[in-house]
């Protein structure tokens, strides 16, 4: 089995993302919170592979998926992730660049 996301087709992607789906599960009916949250993760960046990057752009605000009232605002694309700050609810930019997988990105945010 390949061990690198981008060297996988969809149909093998969308199965990997199922395979986590299911450890994720399972680990939370056993209430192993850091195993859930490993296999979110990995998730996410499984999913990640399955967008168009081309669909973000540098300079733009979305939405984040996970964190209502939470938007992101990207500096640049990288591979299949998003470098950026993180704004609260009073539009403050979090100091910290971090990288997120564009599948935790939502819609773009006009203002």
């Amino acid at each position: 089995m390949n061990y690198r996301y981008s060297d996988y087709s969809i149909e093998q992607l969308h199965r990997e993302i199922g395979v986590l789906k299911e450890k994720a599960q399972k680990a939370e009916q056993l209430g192993n919170v850091s195993e859930v949250q490993i296999n979110e993760r990995k998730m996410q960046v499984a999913l990640a592979y399955t967008i168009n990057p081309g669909d973000f752009s540098a300079e733009e605000k979305y939405q984040l998926k996970m964190e209502p009232g939470f938007t992101f605002k990207i500096n640049y694309i990288n591979g299949v992730f998003a470098w950026g700050h993180r704004i609260n609810l009073l539009e403050e930019m979090y100091e910290k660049e971090e990288a997120l997988p564009i599948s935790l990105l939502g819609k773009k945010v006009t203002k």
